[in-house]
């Protein structure tokens, strides 16, 4: 276990800068597949999560996210299978990511994983500009409209985890693709760390702190801090704070064994939250069991 924790550590010092290409959600710890294909069947149950996020409320041309995951571990229990699907927009610009996940799993006499994953799917990218109000007409970045512009990709992760502890190492699009034949517009490899863990406080309270850091060339290192009190194993009352970016909460309840239901809100810290009514997001993921010795439960991440 330290030699994974000090490998973690010495891959996060050698990469030095960072981008926001993709969209980024509040609750993105019910996001992992998105970024980790190794995470694929690792809740030991079929699992479909669905987040949808309306960011800069009142903002012309705001981003919005909707993404939607499905994955199960197979009859073999060391493998695991997902597919994913995202749809993003801001401003003109408008993508829908289709991704199919595979893992395959080591297992420890502790009972803890570490699992391999890889990627393969597609982006497709339209991009309107007829609806730009532009200063200079002739601007040949504003001349010509993008329609159903395919990018194939695949990308890689790795994800340990047992009851109580997890680490995550992805870079979810390995291809760097313009697109079009500029070097301006071309897709940044993104890298993504994730770590967290439970703590029990009580027989009644649980905390779950969780950390995402998310690497790419181009700009400053995002970094996702976020900790949850767990009431009961039903009721989540969490904060979250994206580094120098913005801060904010969210409440989840299971509803149901096999269903949870949240919601999150974020309030920038930069000059452009003067003009906007922050980010809102809800979530809900559903379980079912087909294994008839049942499941690990209360399942944290």
């Amino acid at each position: 276990m330290k030699k994974i924790i000090l490998i973690f550590v010495f891959l996060v010092g050698c990469l030095q800068l960072s981008a926001q290409q993709d969209p980024h959600f509040a609750q993105f710890f019910d996001n992992m597949l998105f970024v980790n294909p190794a995470y694929a069947g690792s809740r030991d149950v079929l699992n479909v999560t669905g987040i949808h996020r309306e960011q800069w409320m009142g903002f012309a041309g705001r981003p919005t996210s909707t993404t939607i995951s499905m994955h199960s571990p197979l009859s073999y229990r060391s493998i695991g299978v997902g597919l994913t699907f995202v749809d993003d927009k801001v401003g003109p610009f408008k993508q829908n990511l289709f991704y199919g996940d595979f893992s395959y799993s080591l297992k420890f006499k502790n009972k803890s994983k570490l699992a391999f994953g890889i990627k393969g799917g597609l982006n497709l990218i339209n991009i309107g500009t007829g609806n730009l109000n532009v200063n200079d007409d002739s601007d040949i970045a504003f001349s010509q409209s993008v329609s159903n512009l395919m990018r194939p990709n695949f990308g890689a992760g790795i994800y340990y985890h047992s009851a109580k502890f997890f680490l995550g190492a992805s870079t979810p699009k390995f291809i760097e693709k313009s697109y079009d034949e500029s070097e301006t517009n071309k897709e940044k490899r993104h890298y993504f760390f994730n770590v967290g863990g439970i703590i029990p406080v009580n027989r009644f309270l649980k905390l779950r702190p969780i950390l995402q850091t998310k690497l790419t060339v181009g700009a400053p290192i995002s970094i996702d801090a976020s900790c949850a009190a767990i009431l009961r194993e039903k009721l989540y009352i969490g904060a979250i704070y994206r580094v120098d970016a913005a801060f904010g909460a969210y409440v989840q309840y299971q509803i149901a064994p096999s269903f949870r239901f949240g919601i999150a809100t974020e309030f920038g810290t930069q000059e452009i939250r003067q003009y906007n009514s922050g980010t809102f997001e809800v979530m809900a993921s559903y379980e079912l069991v087909f294994r008839k010795d049942g499941v690990r439960s209360p399942r944290y991440f």
